[in-house]
C-alpha cells in the first residue's frame, strides 16, 4: 500500500497537467505544475533511475512558478529515443530539443534549467554545449567522477551489478535490475533521516518508481553515462549564473568537492544544507525550494 506523502497538502494546492510532445522522433511525457501565466518557468531534469515524481516534494514548495518536468527518455512514461544510444550527447540533444518544444511564445531561451543528481550532468552538458537559459540550478550535483566519491567501493559494486544485469540472459538480467531487494539496499544507502515516517515515504517512492525504466539496455546506457561524466568537466563552460544546492552528508559527492566545483564555475552560488545526503529532494525539499526562491529573487 502506498505511503502518504508528507508534502501532499502543499502539492495539492498547485495545479498540474500531463502533456506529451514529440522530441527527436520520439514521444516525451511531461507535467506542467503551477500557473500557465507565471513569470518564470523552471525546466526540471530528474536523476538516474527516477522519474518526475521524485522532485514533486520540491515543486510542492515552489508555488507561483511554472514548473515543466519531463520523464527522461527511457524512464517513467517516456519511451527510449529511437535509433540512439542513450549517452550524454543523446540526453543533451534531447534536453535542448525538449526545451525548444515546450517553450511558450517568446520564451525560448528564457526557461531556468534545474537538474538533480544525474540530471545535473545532463543539464550542465546541455548548457555547456549551448542550451540557452538565463540561470542554471543544480541540486545534489555530481561534482566529480563517481569512483572518487566518499563511497567509491559502492560505485564499483554498482558497476558490477549493472554489468551483470546487462550480460545475464534478458529475463534474469531484467529481474536482477528490478528486484525490490536491491532497490531497498540502494534506498537504505542514501537515506539519512531518522524520522520513521519520512524514511517509509522515501523507501516507498523508490519501490514505486525506481524500476520504471523501459528496458535493461537503456538503463545500462544511462548508468554508464552517469559514472562516465560529471558536472566538473563542464564547469568552466557554464557561462550563466549557477546555483548549487549541496548536502553536507552526500555519499556520492562530498561537500568538499562541491565547494571546489563551485569555485570552478564562473558565476556560482553554493548553498549547503546540513544533516542530509543525496536525497535533498525527499528529506529537505522546503529548504531546497527556499534556496531556489531566494536566489531567483
Amino acid at each position: 500500500m502506498p505511503v502518504a506523502s508528507p508534502y501532499a497538502a502543499q502539492l495539492a494546492e498547485i495545479p498540474v497537467a500531463r502533456r506529451e510532445v514529440e522530441v527527436l522522433g520520439g514521444r516525451t511525457a511531461y507535467w506542467v505544475y503551477g500557473p500557465e501565466d507565471a513569470e518564470t518557468t523552471i525546466l526540471v531534469v530528474h536523476g538516474f533511475r527516477g522519474e518526475h515524481h521524485g522532485l514533486e516534494p520540491v515543486v510542492a514548495f515552489l508555488g507561483g512558478f511554472r514548473i515543466v518536468m519531463p520523464d527522461l527518455p527511457g524512464f517513467g512514461q517516456t519511451p527510449p529515443l529511437p535509433d540512439r544510444r542513450h549517452d550524454i550527447d543523446a540526453y543533451a540533444d534531447w534536453l535542448e530539443a525538449f526545451a525548444a518544444a515546450v517553450a511558450r511564445p517568446g520564451e525560448d531561451g528564457a526557461q531556468v534549467v534545474l537538474g538533480h543528481s544525474f540530471g545535473s550532468i545532463v543539464a550542465s552538458s546541455a548548457v555547456a554545449r549551448g542550451l540557452r537559459t538565463p540561470r542554471l540550478i543544480l541540486v545534489n550535483p555530481i561534482g566529480a567522477p563517481a569512483l572518487q566519491g566518499p563511497r567509491g567501493i559502492l560505485t564499483r559494486l554498482a558497476i558490477l551489478y549493472y554489468w551483470a544485469g546487462a550480460r545475464l540472459p534478458r529475463r534474469l538480467g531484467t529481474w536482477l535490475l528490478r528486484t525490490r531487494i536491491v532497490v531497498r539496499v540502494m534506498s537504505l544507502a542514501m537515506v539519512k533521516t531518522r524520522d520513521p515516517a519520512l524514511r517509509a515515504f522515501v523507501h516507498d517512492q523508490h519501490d514505486r518508481y525506481f524500476s520504471s525504466f523501459a528496458d535493461r539496455d537503456v538503463l545500462h546506457d544511462a548508468f554508464v553515462t552517469s559514472v562516465s561524466h560529471d558536472v566538473g568537466e563542464y564547469a568552466s563552460r557554464l557561462a550563466v549564473p549557477t546555483l548549487l544546492v549541496a548536502a553536507d552528508r552526500d555519499d556520492i559527492t562530498s561537500i568538499e568537492v562541491e565547494r571546489v566545483l563551485a569555485s570552478r564555475i564562473p558565476d556560482a552560488t553554493l548553498v549547503e544544507i546540513a544533516d542530509v545526503g543525496h536525497l535533498i529532494h525527499y528529506e529537505r525539499p522546503a529548504e531546497a525550494a527556499a534556496a531556489i526562491r531566494d536566489w531567483l529573487a
